[in-house]
């Protein structure tokens, strides 16, 4: 044998070269290991808390050295509510743990971006989690001191949307109060006034006992909602049964809000919101100080100017450089049913997000429908279950027309037990529907549009099993049931939150819609919004659902309506009223009008959910709200007092009148023509041969050159004059004039649309044309 003799030189080389390799030890990684629940309840005491760390402890120990190794590896342990730890592990001992009978699921551990509830990133303030400094956000330093006043139903003053938490003083220019009441309504430097009016309402349904002398929203959710919307703080972890989970906010964030309860449970159908109060809360909110006032409520029709109280109450808070902004109704999709329609208001439409909570039906046919829902849970089991229709499961006593609407006590439990149920939209809510189909035993519900509603789903927050589908599909599901030679089967899936749907956005089908009929030459809707599945603040004194059997109660909820898109639109007025403090309701108005879009994120025209066809400015006005657009729009269509005024003498209203109305005499002019309103849109219902409208726009930009850029409407020439506008300062006002003519034999016998655009190559300052013969 020899031995082999290795030198000092080569040994240290080979020691040096041995060092310098990578190790190959396993890399570890930190992953989640989720076991589900716990059996202790959600009140664990501390005995309940160390047994189940000890639990994870001996789990991971079993496939680590010793049970000490695995306390080491593990950083969470996740004891109260959710089962589970979150531990360093290599990615051996996470496969073997994924299969221990015990374990749920075992994931990575990845970082996820911030997501809000979806609204302000889908309207660009806020970009993958994350807000650029050129946001309005940003710029208005989100709405700081800005005072939003919000007539409805009034407030939940213990949501964390209304928390003071780092706000300083309240302004010195509010001058309101919080009013005592019986139900322990606190204010706070947030949350900074709230007031009830409940006169009015009382004069119709009779005295009423203490518990009404409240601002405490807890008849339906809904003012919580709407103000929450408008100006509530950044809170996270906002989802609706564990769905559209991210950071609610309203849009003026830093914003102060004051509630004004004007609304109170319905009566005999005659609404909740009566003039006298909501006239009173309107006086109180002025002289309060407040800088923006979010109306989203309304009447059923269309009222004249001096009847309309909302519109009495804007002009004086017009006057007073308050920004008004209301609902335009949720009568769509018929023509001439846009209430709020004076022209010293924003109007605001309403229109979908690019997010959907998802719900697909699986259909025995092979057929997959896809529908929307916020259900709380899935069917009990992951199986095809039988399926029937509302009007194959009347009652001996009642109508298959009614059975096919679910209506109340038209089900006969024997057909339905065990089953998903087909109920047709329409004459009861959406959710009572499936109340009913609960109460006659069925698992699951499939609620389908009738041809009114067309594409327009609804997530609701069913007390079911349900996925709401549309027209095409709904009637795709009972021509299978009636068809079918075998029993007819489905299945619903649970929710899914899915984002960046397209095309977005989308007219919803009830949003009401334009011409204006108590003056066809203003265009209403001014502007839409962000009006369907809005997630926000909710009061915990009802149900989600806002039915009494539902005793459920959550923090946020979804809701739907032209409701939802106006506080969207107010809490933008408060930025824009906080970047411009200078800037008239009119100029924030026209900043906001002319700035729209009009093309969906898929960058094709919008389209009117009811129809699947191409929506018009009577569905959206001049477009989708641009809030960092509206911030720098470069030309201004500005209104005075004045301009108010003789708008009211080419409407017919006499001197006397507009003295009750002004409160001094006001000479009407000789000759004004309603087209020379300085509304920022251009709408001709009568065009006879020609027309020729006045226009005035104020720069509020650098100085430069605009030219003209015209799409004219079909069969209508427009020409524009002078075609180029220089402004050599800001605040420098200049005059042209837009004539009109139609090109056709017989004229356009329907309205037709068109576009002006003013454009330095920086801005593009757009107004809607509207056209009828």
């Amino acid at each position: 044998m020899r031995l082999l003799i290795i030198s000092p030189l080569f040994l240290s080389a080979f020691l040096f070269f041995f060092l310098l390799q990578p190790p190959t030890f396993a890399i570890k990684k930190s992953y989640v290991v989720y076991l589900g629940s716990h059996s202790h309840g959600s009140e664990a005491k501390l005995s309940d808390i160390k047994r189940v760390k000890n639990s994870h402890y001996e789990l991971l120990g079993s496939f680590t050295k010793s049970k000490e190794e695995a306390k080491n590896k593990i950083f969470y342990s996740y004891t109260k509510n959710i089962n589970g730890f979150a531990a360093m592990l290599e990615d051996e001992e996470a496969a073997q743990l994924a299969k221990h009978p015990e374990v749920i699921s075992v994931f990575l551990n990845k970082g996820k971006k911030l997501h809000t509830t979806r609204s302000w990133s889908f309207l660009g303030l806020e970009r993958d989690g994350w807000i650029p400094v050129s946001s309005l956000w940003t710029r208005a330093r989100f709405g700081e001191d800005v005072i939003i006043a919000n007539l409805d139903t009034g407030v939940w003053p213990e949501s964390k949307s209304f928390s003071d938490e780092g706000l300083g003083p309240i302004p010195p220019n509010w001058r309101g109060i919080c009013q005592q009441d019986t139900a322990g309504f606190r204010c706070n430097r947030k949350l900074i006034g709230g007031r009830y009016f409940n006169k009015g309402y009382a004069a119709f349904v009779g005295p009423l006992n203490s518990t009404y002398n409240t601002s405490r929203d807890n008849d339906s959710g809904h003012g919580t909602h709407t103000l929450s919307t408008a100006g509530g703080n950044f809170v996270p972890g906002a989802n609706v049964f564990g769905n559209g989970n991210g950071t609610a906010s309203g849009g003026s964030p830093n914003a102060r809000v004051a509630a004004y309860k004007v609304c109170w449970p319905p009566v005999n159908g005659s609404g909740e919101c009566f003039d006298a109060d909501i006239m009173a809360a309107f006086d109180a909110a002025i002289s309060d100080g407040v800088n923006v006032i979010s109306v989203s409520l309304g009447g059923d029709t269309p009222a004249e100017f001096f009847e309309d109280s909302i519109a009495i109450g804007a002009f004086h808070a017009s006057r007073k450089g308050i920004v008004v902004v209301a609902s335009a109704g949720n009568a769509g999709p018929a023509p001439l049913t846009v209430t709020n329609s004076a022209p010293w208001l924003i109007t605001v439409g309403a229109s979908t997000l690019d997010r959907e909570f998802t719900s697909y039906v699986a259909l025995g046919n092979r057929r997959h429908l896809k529908g929307t829902s916020l259900s709380e849970k899935g069917l009990p089991a992951a199986k095809f279950y039988p399926l029937i229709s509302g009007e194959g499961a009347n009652a001996a006593d009642s109508s298959a027309g009614d059975a096919s609407l679910c209506l109340p006590g038209t089900l006969d439990p024997k057909k339905v037990k065990g089953k998903i149920l087909v109920c047709l939209r329409g004459i009861t809510g959406r959710v009572e529907k499936g109340e009913e189909a609960l109460l006659a035993g069925a698992v699951g519900m499939i609620l389908a549009n009738d041809e009114f509603s067309g594409n327009e789903l609804i997530a609701d927050a069913h007390v079911l099993p349900a996925a709401h589908v549309n027209f095409t599909d709904g009637q795709a599901a009972i021509a299978y049931i009636n068809s079918t030679s075998r029993i007819p089967v489905a299945f619903i899936t649970r929710v899914k939150t899915e984002l960046e749907t397209k095309p977005a956005p989308s007219m919803a089908a009830f949003s009401s819609r334009g011409p204006n009929i108590m003056e066809p030459s203003i265009l209403k809707p001014d502007i839409t919004a962000p009006g369907v599945d809005i997630i926000a603040s909710f009061s915990l004194a009802v149900s989600p659902s806002g039915e009494e059997f539902d005793k459920r109660r959550i923090s946020f909820n979804t809701d739907s309506g032209t409701s939802m898109s106006c506080p969207h639109v107010s809490g933008i007025a408060g930025l824009l009223k906080t970047l411009h403090p200078d800037w008239s309701p009119a100029s924030i108005r026209s900043a906001i009008v002319t700035s729209a879009r009009t093309r969906g994120n898929n960058l094709e025209p919008i389209l009117d959910s009811a129809t699947n066809l191409k929506a018009t400015p009577f569905d959206y006005g001049a477009g989708h709200i641009r809030p960092n657009r509206a911030m720098d729009p470069g030309l201004v269509y500005d209104l005075t007092e004045n301009d108010y005024l003789n708008f009211l003498c080419a409407r017919g209203y006499n001197q006397s009148q507009i003295k009750l109305f002004l409160g001094k005499p006001y000479p009407c002019p000789k000759s004004f023509s309603l087209a020379d309103f300085n509304y920022p849109s251009i709408t001709v219902p009568n065009l006879n041969e020609s027309v020729t409208v006045t226009r005035r726009v104020k720069n509020v930009g650098s100085p430069g050159e605009y030219f003209a850029y015209v799409k004219a409407p079909p069969g209508v020439s427009v020409l524009v004059k002078p075609k180029n506008l220089k402004f050599k300062r800001s605040g420098e006002e200049k005059t042209f004039q837009v004539t009109l003519k139609s090109t056709s034999t017989y004229g356009p016998t329907d309205y037709v649309f068109g576009r002006l655009v003013w454009s330095d190559g920086k801005h593009f300052v757009k107004s809607p044309l509207v056209v009828k013969q």
